[in-house]
């Protein structure tokens, strides 16, 4: 192993690792991580992000995971290093190779003597990994002593409400018929509360309930209601012999290249062009978000065959949204169907409770997996059964005429991953019971220590259906879509990257607002200077081109398609003048325009200070100016929020957006955030529509937290 020259900044930590090592082979130098700055870092993951169908709760959820349960270095596999997405295949090569010849790491400044791993690498992904002794759990103590006695322990209490009242919590009225009017039948505060003990490879414990501003707090067990409107409770024991995992509770499933199951860190496309178009295959996971339709409610469990075979085990039994209606015809051959799923999770007016937990899912399956003794090569085979208690019927649209319909779904797929020199191949291929097949494909490589590229193929046909699939696609399900996407990654000099991706795409069949077979492209480039670990700067742009329906005469039988492109410009600057002052600067805009129309535009800047007093308190604020023509230029901006919370608004209109942020270390248990953000609006008496309509030109939101860590 070619061993990297130490920088001077970290020479003496180095050797004072190595000599403590030598004097006490069995304990690691005692390293602080930094914070985890979140919101850099999805910002470096996500590029710009301008929809609002991203999974914001899992990748949360999945970082904190990560920071609050670090990886530990030296019993990490590679498919939990690649799971990371920070690190490149050549990397994690070099590690585990370090790893063989060189025994474990003493220290994660030991890092730098890994070829590969530069100094942006490194303090990029401390915050979510550990070095540790591989000593067993039982070693430990039994296991009520070890969750008794467990740092990574803490309750949370979360309560959050909009200032004015909207629409929708006024006073009871009618309609101009004579019928109530639909209102919010609940309070408009929002309350969270969540409890999680965990250890890496060795337990997790938690439980979370949570009300949406809206929903009522109802005690009634004939309409399957207790108080708060959702609850998710999950226990998961790992590394007990032979068996790898057992969870009882919700879950999350992670297998193969997501076609069938993927859930966690799935970021799709944005300015890290390599290793995100991957997705790792981590089997069986605790869930403890409040995404009310992303897990599965039973017992999943995996055992250890053999030295390279796993095999996995899972049942799931959950009663989910749907709306359901009554059959019309006699020959339909049943009383009830449902015309789709609801994924909200809101239950706040008389529709959305009458449509909450009308459909029994049921979802049996498993996943037999080999992986080589050196790792570089596995394979495996999954199982996915899915019944319902009444069958699914879309409505009768031609767009929808291969959708799945019926109460079964049997989908079967077998995926791989082989790694050879600096080049790693990867895929999977699946059908589901209506004959539909779905495949995905890639490549990742280092052409040189400087450049990385990647090449992922994937087809999906009309008829392919899968309910808990994720695979990387232009669509927000994986079905009705063929297109190749090529991504490029060059480090030319010191401090500099250059990111890009292209990616051609199309839709063999029809899709809502797409009465034709369409195409289009989306491509970014990403230029970003760190002139120093502390600083960041990078521009950015991006253009992306789909077809969509346009307004035909009426003698027209057939639909006309028209493109419509969205251009993006992003300009980020992030520094930090001391230890205690971080100072960020983002400037963003777009260009939409359909089928030759006029061109509109929107933009925001925005102006972030973050500064550390003491080492109790930490304050954090924004001002932002933001201008559009429309809600479809609407501004997408990554904020900064209390702990295991996210805020991404959008922004439209003219106005201006701020907010402060509070952070208080009362005791060494217990922490508390208060954040207050507002939104004034010119030239607008209201704001928003319908029932979340409110008068006046301002919205302020208030969020309090409080974390009483054991």
């Amino acid at each position: 192993m070619k061993l990297r020259p130490r920088l001077p900044l970290l020479v003496f930590p180095a050797v004072l690792a190595m000599l403590l090592g030598a004097a006490r082979p069995a304990r690691a130098q005692e390293y602080v991580r930094p914070p985890a700055d979140l919101d850099r870092l999805v910002q470096e993951l996500f590029a710009e992000v301008q929809s609002d169908q991203v999974p914001y709760e899992d990748l949360y959820e999945t970082l904190l995971l990560y920071y609050q349960t670090p990886l530990n270095l030296n019993t990490a596999t590679r498919e939990e290093l690649r799971a990371l997405l920070l690190l490149s295949e050549t990397q994690i090569s070099a590690l585990l190779e370090h790893r063989q010849l060189e025994g474990g790491l003493l220290s994660l400044y030991e890092l730098q003597s890994v070829e590969g791993f530069d100094l942006r690498t490194i303090y990029r992904v401390s915050p979510f990994i550990t070095v540790q002794s591989s000593t067993g759990n039982a070693g430990r103590g039994p296991l009520w002593q070890r969750i008794a006695q467990e740092e990574n322990n803490a309750l949370f209490v979360r309560y959050e409400r909009v200032l004015q009242q909207r629409q929708g919590y006024a006073a009871p009225d009618t309609t101009s018929s004579g019928a109530p009017a639909s209102r919010y039948l609940g309070s408009p505060d929002k309350l969270l509360v969540r409890y999680r003990v965990s250890h890496q490879r060795d337990f997790s414990l938690g439980f979370t309930a949570e009300k949406d501003a809206g929903e009522p707090l109802t005690w009634s067990p004939g309409s399957r209601r207790y108080g708060a409107d959702f609850y998710s409770g999950h226990f998961v024991l790992q590394e007990r012999g032979r068996l790898k995992t057992l969870a009882v509770g919700d879950y999350q499933l992670q297998f193969g290249q997501g076609l069938l199951l993927s859930s966690g860190l799935q970021v799709g496309k944005g300015a890290e062009t390599i290793t995100t178009i991957r997705r790792s295959s981590l089997g069986v996971r605790p869930y403890s978000s409040v995404l009310e339709s992303t897990f599965f409610r039973g017992a999943a469990a995996t055992v250890s065959l053999t030295s390279t075979l796993r095999a996995s085990a899972f049942v799931s039994r959950k009663r989910v949204d749907a709306n359901v209606q009554s059959a019309t015809d006699s020959l339909a051959g049943f009383d009830e169907f449902s015309s789709g799923l609801l994924l909200t999770g809101f239950h706040r007016t008389a529709n959305e409770l009458a449509n909450r937990q009308t459909l029994r899912e049921t979802i049996g399956g498993g996943n037999l997996s080999y992986t080589s003794r050196s790792g570089n090569f596995s394979a495996g085979l999954t199982a996915v059964d899915t019944h319902f208690d009444k069958p699914l019927q879309r409505r009768p649209e031609l767009y929808n005429s291969f959708e799945f319909r019926g109460r079964h779904n049997l989908a079967v797929g077998a995926h791989y991953s082989y790694v050879i020199r600096n080049i790693l191949l990867f895929g999977e291929t699946a059908r589901s019971g209506s004959g539909g097949i779905g495949t995905v494909n890639g490549m990742l490589a280092s052409l040189a220590s400087n450049v990385d590229v990647s090449v992922l193929y994937r087809n999906y046909a009309r008829d392919f259906h899968t309910f808990y699939g994720n695979a990387l696609s232009e669509n927000t399900r994986n079905i009705n879509e063929r297109g190749l996407y090529v991504g490029l990654k060059v480090r030319p000099v010191a401090r500099w990257e250059v990111s890009a991706y292209y990616d051609q795409f199309s839709f063999p069949w029809l899709k809502f607002q797409a009465g034709a077979p369409t195409q289009g492209y989306d491509w970014l480039v990403r230029v970003a200077y760190a002139p120093s670990k502390t600083s960041l700067l990078y521009a950015q742009v991006r253009t992306r081109v789909k077809e969509y329906d346009v307004a035909t005469a009426a003698t027209r039988n057939l639909a006309l398609t028209a493109p419509t492109q969205r251009r993006s410009l992003l300009l980020f600057y992030d520094t930090s003048p001391t230890l205690a002052l971080s100072l960020r600067t983002r400037l963003q805009g777009s260009h939409y325009r359909e089928d030759n129309g006029p061109q509109r535009t929107g933009y925001v800047l925005a102006q972030d200070v973050s500064l550390s007093i003491g080492r109790r308190l930490r304050l954090g604020g924004r001002y932002a100016l933001f201008d559009t023509d429309d809600f479809d230029t609407r501004q997408y901006v990554f904020e900064q929020d209390v702990l295991y919370a996210f805020s991404v608004p959008a922004l439209s209109g003219q106005g201006t957006r701020a907010y402060v942020l509070a952070e208080v270390k009362c005791t060494k248990h217990l922490t508390l955030w208060a954040r207050y953000a507002e939104t004034r609006y010119r030239n607008q008496n209201t704001v928003g529509s319908g029932l979340e309509e409110l008068q006046g030109p301002r919205r302020s939101e208030v969020k309090v937290q409080a974390r009483y860590r054991f």
